[in-house]
């Protein structure tokens, strides 16, 4: 079967939205799944309902797999998408074949840098996006040499681009570009910059560029939401595609149904990137702090995995789907959410409670398996950042415990703490309810915690996590009550069975 381009899919008779010609307005530090199926989806839905008319040409940001490179270029830049999940109830598979990627280049091989430095020098460019991973925004004194080619760290990379610019217009204002830094670290457009800088001051550049870096250019942090698991590995359902599709596509990529970008600067950025116009606003928005959609994100999305799964995987569930079909489970994430995570975050309700019920639907995929231990992965440090702020807010405001997330907690020290059978050297082995072991996965010291406290009564654990300051840089049992209330639920979570002790919150 004949692989996907241009040629081939207008021989299948394919009649969505396509575009062949455009100039390259975004250069994209990154060619994985990920961006293929957020950033270049967006810009995708761009030129098509805002005539944006922009290709955009992906950089491969390290050189270990130049093949990817090839693959699609060989496909002229076209790839299949499909965004699958569930949305307001309701099962989606939905397929598009994006065409708004150009092409890509790998600079490691001979002679690709410059092709790089050429696009930076174009009159069509725009934008820079970059996902290089957690690792990728670092200053690193490997990149010693200002013509070295192609320089190894990815803000090194872009300080050339940069540069290259510059030089082109003569330092002119208007010819700066916008940077939107995807990569998951804390104020990723600000350590970007910082890294730029350095780079600047390690190479000796002029002052002149380093005022159009800092004054004409436009760094921006963001906020990326949409889980992409990627390619289809199941040879029979690609098989099957391929037969439905009429053409090979070893580039395909899934991705969720929902997707949220949050991008932080000056409004203004609204009228320069084209994704309001193509009425993506609900998806795709600028705002002068993202630091309450971050704390959206990690309270209610990520506080809801951590909140519910421990006691859920105690209870006899194993993926996070099943729990949705579970009336008890699926009750108690959200009276967790609607009642105790949601009155204490600064934005607005309806906004929050809306995010929340994608929530449900974004658990509730039908083509996702997560598996609830591999949540559970370093759940001591994951309460503490996800749902120790809203239980402590709800505290603050409401002058009482809030009696899900306490009972979260119980569920935490329950399911550490169930029938310990030994200490490995990566985990700590514990048997669930109905027997089977299975292996927790955190710090060491928390494991060593928990396996030296395995012969503790009830009410001895509680009072030693709770008082655990290294857990949660405080002692928790000064908190009128708490003490007794988890020390309650962790009997009926041992006695009754998690489920149980879930309903009695309800």
């Amino acid at each position: 079967m004949e692989t996907l381009n241009y040629k081939v899919l207008e021989g299948t008779g394919y009649n969505g939205y396509i575009l062949k010609d455009a100039p390259v307005k975004v250069m994209q530090f990154g060619e994985g799944n990920f961006l293929r199926a957020f950033v270049d989806y967006f810009y995708d839905i761009a030129n098509e309902k805002a005539g944006y008319n922009g290709k955009v040409k992906l950089v491969q940001p390290i050189g270990n797999f130049p093949q990817m490179a090839d693959w699609i270029n060989e496909q002229e830049g076209l790839y299949t998408l499909y965004l699958r999940g569930s949305e307001k109830g309701q099962k989606v598979d939905a397929k598009r074949v994006i065409s708004c990627v150009s092409d890509c280049v790998c600079p490691y091989i001979d002679g690709k840098w410059n092709e790089v430095l050429a696009l930076a020098r174009s009159e069509d460019l725009e934008t820079v996006v970059s996902n290089t991973t957690e690792a990728g925004i670092a200053y690193t004194k490997g990149d010693s040499q200002f013509d070295q080619v192609p320089p190894i760290s990815f803000p090194a990379k872009l300080t050339r681009v940069l540069f290259e610019r510059y030089k082109a217009f003569n330092g002119a204002a208007d010819k700066g570009l916008v940077i939107l830094s995807c990569e998951l670290i804390d104020n990723n457009g600000k350590e970007l910059l910082k890294c730029v800088n350095q780079y600047i001051d390690q190479w000796g550049l002029e002052d002149g560029f380093k005022k159009y870096v800092n004054e004409d250019c436009t760094f921006c942090g963001s906020l990326v939401d949409r889980i992409v698991p990627g390619r289809i590995r199941d040879p029979k359902e690609v098989a099957e595609l391929e037969e439905k599709h009429g053409y090979a596509d070893p580039l395909l990529d899934v991705g969720e149904v929902l997707g949220v970008w949050v991008i932080e600067g000056d409004t203004k950025l609204n009228d320069i990137l084209p994704f309001r116009k193509a009425g993506l606003e609900d998806h795709v928005f600028v705002t002068p702090d993202m630091s309450p959609y971050k704390k959206r994100k990690v309270r209610i999305l990520n506080g809801a995995h951590t909140g519910f799964v421990l006691g859920a995987y105690l209870a006899g569930f194993d993926i996070v789907r099943d729990c949705m079909h579970n009336d008890t489970v699926r009750g108690f994430m959200n009276k967790m959410l609607h009642e105790e995570i949601i009155p204490t975050l600064p934005l607005d309700k309806k906004d929050l409670e809306d995010f929340a019920s994608a929530v449900e639907d974004r658990f509730n995929n039908p083509f996702v398996n997560h598996e609830l231990m591999s949540i559970s992965l370093n759940s001591t440090s994951k309460w503490k950042a996800r749902n120790m702020p809203s239980f402590l807010a709800y505290i603050e405001e409401q002058k009482q415990l809030p009696k899900c997330l306490t009972m979260s907690l119980a569920a935490y020290i329950a399911f550490y703490s169930s029938d310990i059978q030994e200490r490995t050297a990566d985990g700590l082995i514990c048997k669930r309810p109905a027997g089977n072991t299975y292996k927790i996965q955190d710090d060491a010291w928390a494991l060593d915690f928990y396996y030296a406290h395995k012969d503790d009564t009830a009410a001895q654990l509680v009072h030693a996590v709770l008082t655990n300051t290294q857990m949660w840089d405080q002692d928790l049992t000064k908190i009128e009550g708490l003490e007794a209330a988890v020390l309650a639920d962790l009997e009926m979570i041992r006695t009754q069975g998690a489920e149980a002790a879930y309903k009695s919150c309800l």
